[in-house]
């Protein structure tokens, strides 16, 4: 299905005076604090997140899944979910498939499809976590850093796959996350594991095109609970350093210990020109794929404040990459990549707000108590309306999830896939 702009014109239609009510106020209140409204809303208008393709199903855990209908069965219907996240958005702009789960059988019908919906191809990302059909080795124990050299030839090879897969979409960049590790202390010889990693990493840098990038996760457990090979932030560094230039460390909210500061990490990958891209989440406890902003929205604004001075004061690290990585299974996927793009948004609308030459002032000073006010102050502020503004200026709704309602969204996909529709993934 898609959304015509004329009907999101008409659902528009009760909202906008209010909304032009609460825009007013807050930007005749930003700028008597000498906030540039204008140029707030700019970057908010081009800030565009990356959906991931399987996180249009259901989620799951190893102790159920419970389907919400009319998933989308199929690559094509895929690319139509994310069509209406941008159609109501305007932040969803591209889709980052998982190979093999996701592999076109016709690429050029398929990219029509996305330019159709005004979508872009983000980061390709391959899979080593599990067996694949026909796979003539297993990932039982390892894939880029198995013992087995069978193994890890597999592995590589299946990464330049994706990555030849990516380049009929036009994608630039490919993630690589490895489940490797070990569950049991003696089972793996941790330098043996990191060596083998290293040297897998560089043949599929090798391979990659020139104007392509690398993307390296880390995660400090699971599905390993003893050790991981590439465990934390450092050790991703380390090895985008040894593959090259155009490898980098990608952040998944959810992957590090509980009390990490992440904003820290951000910052110094940033310093160092080696922060790639985000996965973006929200946690608990661990990698709970939680809607982003739902459990600590404070923490999520803290990371932007980083990442905006960063993006202003670090031009030797590229321009990241954004992509939610959340995925429930007690929202409808849909309603749950609304509230994550619209939380993303309102964290990097808050850390716009910061004056930062204000805040290194202060801390120079050593006023901590400064320091607090200019963060807080940003953090108080409710910028929905500048988000309205942003996505009205390019065609969207005001309210996204009211218009994904008000429409019936859900209720019309069900009557056109029916009830029995599985998305593949996870």
């Amino acid at each position: 299905m898609r959304i015509t702009k004329e009907r999101i014109a008409e659902e528009n239609k009760p909202h906008l005076k209010s909304h032009t009510e609460r825009f007013d106020f807050l930007s005749h209140t930003l700028r008597h604090a000498g906030g540039e409204v204008e140029a707030i809303i700019d970057q908010l208008a081009a800030f565009q997140v990356a959906i991931p393709s399987w996180a249009l199903g259901a989620g799951g855990t190893r102790f159920g899944r419970f389907s919400f209908y009319g998933e989308p069965a199929t690559l094509e219907q895929k690319i139509e979910d994310v069509g209406i996240l941008q159609s109501l958005t305007q932040t969803a702009g591209a889709i980052s498939l998982h190979i093999p789960w996701d592999v076109p059988s016709d690429y050029t019908a398929i990219k029509e499809l996305a330019a159709s919906h005004e979508l872009l191809f983000d980061a390709v990302n391959s899979n080593t976590f599990q067996d694949q059909k026909n796979a003539k080795e297993s990932y039982k124990y390892g894939s880029l850093s198995a013992n087995r050299s069978a193994v890890r030839k597999q592995a590589v090879k299946h990464n330049i796959e994706v990555v030849d897969i990516g380049k009929k979409l036009g994608s630039k960049s490919l993630t690589v996350w490895l489940a490797d590790g070990a569950n049991f202390p003696g089972q793996r010889n941790f330098q043996t594991a990191l060596q083998h990693t290293e040297d897998s990493l560089k043949e599929i840098y090798a391979a990659l095109p020139s104007d392509w990038k690398l993307f390296i996760e880390y995660k400090p457990y699971e599905p390993n609970f003893y050790s991981t090979v590439i465990q934390d932030w450092g050790t991703s560094f380390m090895l985008a350093n040894a593959c090259g230039d155009r490898a980098y460390t990608l952040v998944d909210l959810g992957h590090h210990l509980p009390n990490t500061n992440i904003e820290q990490i951000v910052s110094t990958l940033m310093l160092k020109g080696k922060l790639g891209g985000f996965h973006f989440n929200d946690s608990k406890y661990g990698d709970d794929d939680s809607t982003v902003g739902s459990v600590k929205p404070y923490a999520l604004f803290l990371i932007f404040n980083e990442l905006v001075y960063g993006m202003l004061n670090n031009p030797q690290n590229p321009y990241p990459a954004w992509m939610i990585d959340a995925s429930h299974n007690i929202k409808d996927p849909l309603e749950d990549l609304i509230q994550s793009l619209e939380a993303i948004q309102e964290a990097y609308a808050k850390a716009l707000l910061i004056d930062q030459s204000q805040l290194k002032s202060a801390q120079e000073a050593n006023d901590v108590v400064v320091c607090q006010e200019i963060l807080q102050d940003a953090f108080r502020t409710d910028v929905r309306p500048l988000l309205e503004a942003a996505r009205l200026r390019r065609g969207g709704t005001i309210h996204p999830l009211k218009t994904f309602r008000s429409l019936k969204i859900r209720e019309q996909l069900i009557r056109e896939r029916g009830k029995n529709t599985v998305a593949s993934g996870l």
